[in-house]
């Protein structure tokens, strides 16, 4: 998951480049629709067929995997798809009004911020926020434990 949220992480590289850097907002909505499409095919079908897994299956193969627990890795892709679904909406009206340009900036900082701490630290925003949702009754408690990066997710905690 994380070689996956360096993917993608490349995808919002080339976001903020081309919308933000040379101001060229026509490339916004593509990007984010196929960031929708990847989460949607995580969610609905299975995460191993998103292309982001697919693509960093191929840099990340001669390593052991390390498996980390579904129903929060489902709970932070379904934020992922909710922040790209709302960037792709509103980078359909910058296209004709540019004072939608802040909240399109805001929104993909955040969610590079996201991907940032995923890939740099393994620190998976969406996931702490499913554990604290769990934690003050938000959410109840799955039946199994889910297994996070050096335990930082025990419900125990």
């Amino acid at each position: 998951m994380r070689g996956s949220a360096g993917v993608m992480m490349l995808v919002g590289i080339f976001a903020i480049v081309n919308g933000f850097v040379l101001r060229n907002y026509e490339v916004l909505p593509y990007l984010s629709a196929m960031l929708i499409v990847n989460f949607l095919i995580g969610l609905v079908i299975n995460p191993k067929y998103a292309p982001s897994v697919l693509i960093a299956k191929g840099f990340i193969e001669d390593q052991s995997p390390l498996y980390i627990g579904a129903i929060q890795k489902q709970f932070a892709w379904s934020l992922g798809l909710v922040l790209t679904t709302v960037i792709f909406i509103l980078s359909l009206f910058l296209l004709q009004d540019p004072s939608y340009f802040n909240s399109v900036c805001i929104l993909c900082v955040i969610c590079f911020l996201f991907l940032y701490l995923e890939t740099a630290f393994g620190v998976c925003v969406g996931c702490s926020l499913y554990h604290y949702s769990l934690k003050i009754g938000l959410l109840k408690e799955p039946k199994e434990r889910p297994n996070c990066m050096g335990d930082a997710c025990s419900l125990d905690r």
